[in-house]
């Protein structure tokens, strides 16, 4: 049996998770089982005083039991370089100020306690620009809040998606057709929301097949779900009506993650996602707080959640012996 662990998972509110599918849930119920204590705090109860980083943090227990899914003790302040072991980071964005400043924060423990994924690399590698490394996988992109840029690109391409930067779950994903129909009260909107520039690609017609998620722990992959678009939709994220499916890993996907998996392990990104659409298309690599475990898990018989935890504890074992 593995070192017990003390876990301190900085995430949203308890009561707020589907447990049905909830990632961050899975790897709790996974620690547990393997005689983990657990610790829940909120980012914005983090502290910092004469050099030590604290949360207002409250110890839990789960259960699988919808409705019924944790017991919560008694809030108190804990020290995370001293009275934890492992800092499980993942509230969900925004990727704003709020979530840069918590990686801050983090990133003064780094040397007393392990922070997965590592807050200096998450700060580093926002989902759709850190994607920009490996541009030899993409589709054309621009990333621009000039809507002559735009238009440019979209007389190259034809239909386009819009989407923001540092957004999540599909949230705000606009399909543009070649007519450029609302572009411009579409780029005003994500103008006048957003400060930095947006993303737009090509519409890719593959992503009727899917959109794959692909996981990938310390830098191996344990396995993936194709997402496919819900009735009278373009977006595949299963917040948005997306459904499910098995699936197995194109030559092309195995290329992606082969040049990936090595600079993922090298940062410290101990538990990402990464979209492919039509097995061939990168568009994201998902490291602030990734999803898609619990599905895999479900059509593969795996255990991600395990297979996270077993790479924890053999870097907290490498952080002893160094």
């Amino acid at each position: 049996m593995s070192e017990q662990l003390r876990v301190a998972v900085q995430m949203d509110p308890m009561d707020s998770i589907n447990i049905a599918g909830d990632s961050s849930f899975a790897l709790m119920m996974a620690a547990q089982a393997r005689g983990h204590t657990l610790f829940h705090y909120d980012v914005r109860s983090l502290s910092w005083q004469d050099g030590r980083v604290t949360a207002f943090a409250a110890p839990v227990t789960v259960r699988n039991v919808a409705g019924d899914h944790f017991d919560m003790g008694d809030h108190r302040t804990i020290d995370l370089g001293r009275d934890v072991d492992v800092v499980l980071m993942r509230q969900d964005p925004p990727f704003d100020i709020g979530y840069l400043t918590g990686t801050w924060l983090l990133e003064r423990i780094a040397g007393e306690t392990l922070v997965v994924n590592d807050p200096v690399s998450v700060r580093n590698a926002p989902e759709k620009v850190y994607v920009l490394d490996y541009a030899r996988f993409m589709p054309p992109t621009l990333i621009t809040r000039r809507i002559e840029e735009v238009r440019r690109f979209q007389e190259e391409h034809g239909a386009i998606v819009l989407k923001p930067l540092h957004g999540n779950g599909g949230k705000a994903v606009f399909r543009v057709d070649a007519d450029g129909a609302n572009l411009s009260a579409l780029m005003e909107m994500f103008n006048q929301t957003w400060p930095e520039p947006h993303m737009v690609q090509p519409f890719l017609p593959e992503v009727a097949k899917g959109d794959k998620r692909i996981v990938l722990i310390d830098g191996e992959v344990a396995g993936a779900i194709n997402r496919k678009p819900g009735e009278g939709e373009f977006r595949s994220n299963l917040a948005q009506g997306g459904f499910a499916e098995a699936a197995d890993l194109t030559p092309r996907e195995r290329e992606i993650c082969d040049a990936m998996g090595p600079d993922l392990r090298e940062k410290g990104l101990t538990f990402v996602g990464i979209d492919v659409i039509g097995g061939e298309w990168l568009t994201e690599i998902n490291v602030t707080s990734p999803t898609g475990i619990v599905a895999i898990d479900r059509f593969n018989g795996s255990d991600c959640a395990g297979m996270i935890w077993t790479a924890i504890e053999r870097r907290i074992a490498a952080r002893a012996q160094s």
